[in-house]
């Protein structure tokens, strides 16, 4: 039985399955908890991990594995509305400017280049700082920060495939701007979208998680991963698993992530394929 090639994949695997435990930690969170998020037990404090608190306690004696699950919830509802409306803003953005040009792709290329002529995190800070904590805010934060990654990729994907014969034919039937757009250049450059939304994903939760250590992510209590690696470093001698398990929480995600989309880049990659193709042919 000869096994799929994407199964062949050693970092498509991998990263699938961490994604897949991550987003399983996310989905049933409330399932998983073995305590409330917010359960003090000041008898308990700074407990190591035991039967009782599979991860240990914190300074009020909140269960650590608790807070970790919802933390993935947390972080993960936020990456993911950050990268689709990231994705939506530069999509439209890339085709536009790709297939149109001239005049057009030189201001929206030159307004992309403001805001990648701002470091991401002190952009996002200033946008946190001005609207306040929150989640919507904070997801805000992010995609002003990112739209502009899909929309440089899916410009240069556009200006490609805009001069290929199905493209041309479609022109020449006297099909609209519009369609031609969604219908026939779109479906062609969903690869690079693919691949850069996994990576995405992996960057907003850094970007997520380090709000939060900065004091700029959602406000306490609310458990969150960068949250819990900040306070978790004013108790390092007493309870170092605090930030050690956070911190490795958020590596093993981003991992995981970035697995996933070398591994999605390797299969729809048409030079991935056509090599593959000749090796066969052997």
């Amino acid at each position: 039985m000869r096994i799929p090639k994407a199964f062949r994949n050693t970092s498509l695997v991998i990263g699938g399955l961490i994604t897949l435990t991550i987003i399983i930690l996310a989905v049933f969170a409330p399932a998983l908890a073995t305590h409330g998020v917010e359960q003090m037990d000041m008898r308990n404090r700074f407990a190591g991990p035991s039967w009782d608190h599979l991860l240990g306690t914190d300074n009020f004696g909140r269960d650590l594995w608790s807070r970790l699950v919802w933390g993935a919830r947390v972080s993960l509802s936020i990456a993911v509305i950050a990268v689709v409306f990231s994705v939506i803003i530069g999509t439209i953005v890339g085709l536009v400017a790709g297939y149109f040009g001239g005049w057009v792709d030189l201001v929206l290329m030159r307004v992309t280049d403001i805001f990648l002529g701002v470091p991401a995190i002190v952009l996002a800070l200033a946008i946190v700082a001005i609207l306040g904590p929150g989640m919507l805010n904070v997801a805000l934060a992010l995609i002003v920060v990112a739209w502009t990654e899909y929309a440089r990729v899916v410009r240069s994907t556009t200006l490609v495939l805009r001069e290929q014969n199905y493209v041309q034919a479609a022109r020449a039937l006297g099909a609209s701007p519009s369609r031609i757009l969604f219908k026939e250049i779109l479906p062609n450059a969903m690869g690079p979208i693919i691949v850069l939304s996994s990576l995405g994903l992996g960057t907003a939760i850094i970007s997520e998680s380090a709000l939060s250590f900065l004091g700029f992510g959602l406000p306490p209590p609310t458990p969150t991963w960068g949250w819990t690696l900040a306070y978790g470093t004013k108790f390092i001698r007493d309870a170092p698993w605090l930030s050690i398990i956070s911190g490795a929480s958020i590596m093993i995600t981003v991992l995981g992530f970035n697995l996933l989309g070398d591994g999605l880049r390797d299969i729809l990659d048409p030079r991935q394929l056509s090599r593959g193709g000749k090796g066969s042919a052997k």
